[in-house]
């Protein structure tokens, strides 16, 4: 609504530029406060080492920044800073883990590779995930004899089916769900859009919105500061319900 008043454009979110370098180049930087999801001051931290440069990588970042995966954060960095370092197990994971420089981060990633290498139908692939997400050993250990009886079907050799079996163990306890962590990042990149390309409005409507939190406004008028954003003491003649912008 303020950049409708002041400028004139009425934002369209579902709209926007998804690929807005602008965008990109901000969270690397950092300056994620008051960014929904990427204001912790470890997460901003991972965000300058990843210097996203596209909302997967985004995405990506807020499934590996939880315990568990956290450890394969300097991998992911390496490999996406590095693409020559990335090694697939077989040629037959590369379409499924290029996206995300050869590391299992998702989910749905388990079940492609269990789709796609040993044959699984859809229902069989989800029964692996869950299993695997709800750490039910017994059930584990009665997959691995059918994902490397489908591997070898498929042309996969038994030392690499059971190469990848043990990484899908060991990483799908944690993995996140991929169609939870878009909406997060979705929602992410949206308000670091607002914030990038109309820093005054947003941070008149960041403040507004932690009006009754001393030390979130404190925190968000200092980060204001460095997008040479002033805030204003109270004005009776201008002032208006909450923070505006002028």
């Amino acid at each position: 609504d303020l950049v409708e008043k002041n400028h004139g454009i009425k934002i369209d979110v579902d709209n926007i530029d998804y690929d807005d370098k602008k965008v990109l180049d901000s969270i690397g930087t950092g300056k994620c406060d008051g960014i929904f999801q990427l204001e912790s001051a470890g997460m901003k931290n991972f965000m300058k080492e990843l210097k996203p440069q596209s909302l997967e990588d985004v995405i990506a970042g807020i499934s590996l920044y939880r315990p568990g995966p956290m450890d394969f954060i300097p991998k992911y960095i390496e490999n996406k800073h590095n693409p020559e370092k990335i090694v697939y197990d077989t040629p037959f994971l590369e379409p499924i883990l290029k996206n995300s420089y050869g590391v299992i981060v998702y989910q749905e990633q388990v079940m492609q590779i269990s789709r796609l290498l040993a044959g699984y139908s859809y229902a069989r692939a989800d029964l692996v995930r869950r299993a695997m997400s709800k750490k039910k050993t017994e059930a584990m250990k009665a997959e691995r004899d059918g994902f490397i009886e489908g591997c070898l079907k498929n042309g996969v050799s038994a030392s690499d089916a059971e190469e990848i079996f043990e990484e899908m163990l060991g990483f799908a306890k944690y993995a996140f769900n991929k169609s939870h962590a878009t909406a997060y990042g979705i929602l992410s990149y949206r308000t670091a859009y607002l914030k990038a390309h109309y820093p005054t409005e947003y941070f008149a409507s960041l403040l507004t919105s932690v009006l009754d939190n001393a030390s979130k406004v404190r925190e968000y008028i200092a980060d204001a500061a460095k997008f040479g954003v002033k805030v204003l003491p109270p004005d009776i003649n201008s002032s208006g319900e909450g923070f505006t912008s002028d």
